[in-house]
């Protein structure tokens, strides 16, 4: 699934080709993505001006002179800045075309993401009012995280993936970023001294703006802006390795579940 940084390397490859173009033509091929696209979409982008687009969360907000569209890749969806419609690549749901002449396409084989019409008030949409800190704004900090726990039984790991907590930390991030900072993915929210949050927020800082330098992280579906992937699976230390040797210390790297959830760990290095 995209996370944070997919999301942000999608958005860094697409806005310089977009802003200030108005949109010329929508084709909708196929409406039913995790929720139907609306059947006025063509109507209401038509001749409207891109003013900018920014990411919330895992959200990406296109904003027109008439409002906000919506645009979540989903489980496996990518947006591509093409010249002409041919060929028609399979799952190729919509295209919008600007006056530049560019098309903007969404992909998406499993049909889990979305695209919705927000109108001018976008951050009081379900989907948006109820999100956490961006890991990049100034107020996440240790403190934050350490006065949110207080009194918290929940496990670090789902603790620091909710995303009215903190956004885009998803699970190859979490598992990097405990690594990093030696705690263990099982360790009691609550039972984690300010001085260790300290350390986490860091090491989820460092971490995500890696990936996002790196393109993302490429498993399965995902791939930039311009069809390449994304390399920061090269940079992974222990995400996906269960049963391998910890690159700190070679104790062998154990699994666990953690909220339905696999989450790897090195029971020397992180307690």
């Amino acid at each position: 699934m995209p996370e944070l940084p997919e999301v942000e390397t999608t958005l860094c490859g697409i806005r310089p080709h977009l802003l200030q173009q108005r949109v010329c033509k929508v084709i909708i091929r196929q409406t039913q993505l995790r929720w139907e696209i609306p059947k006025i979409l063509p109507q209401q982008l038509k001749q409207q001006r891109l003013l900018t687009i920014h990411r919330r969360a895992k959200y990406l907000l296109f904003q027109f002179d008439n409002g906000y569209l919506l645009i979540h890749l989903g489980m496996s969806g990518s947006l591509r800045i093409v010249s002409t419609l041919e060929p028609i690549p399979k799952h190729a749901h919509v295209d919008i075309q600007f006056d530049n002449t560019l098309w903007l396409r969404y992909i998406d084989p499993r049909r889990f993401g979305a695209i919705l019409w927000l109108g001018q008030d976008p951050f009081h949409h379900p989907l948006l009012q109820h999100l956490g800190l961006e890991p990049f704004d100034p107020a996440f900090t240790g403190v934050y995280l350490y006065q949110k726990a207080k009194g918290k039984r929940i496990a670090i790991k789902p603790f620091i993936m909710d995303q009215k907590i903190v956004t885009g930390v998803g699970n190859i991030y979490a598992t990097e970023a405990l690594f990093h900072s030696g705690i263990h993915p099982a360790r009691a929210a609550g039972r984690i001294a300010k001085k260790r949050y300290d350390t986490l927020v860091t090491a989820i800082q460092q971490i995500l703006q890696q990936a996002i330098q790196q393109g993302g992280t490429t498993l399965k579906d995902f791939s930039q802006s311009n069809g390449k992937p994304g390399y920061f699976t090269q940079s992974l230390q222990i995400y996906g390795y269960p049963g391998q040797p910890c690159p700190r210390c070679n104790q062998q790297l154990k699994l666990i579940s953690l909220n339905n959830r696999s989450s790897v760990y090195c029971p020397r290095c992180q307690t």
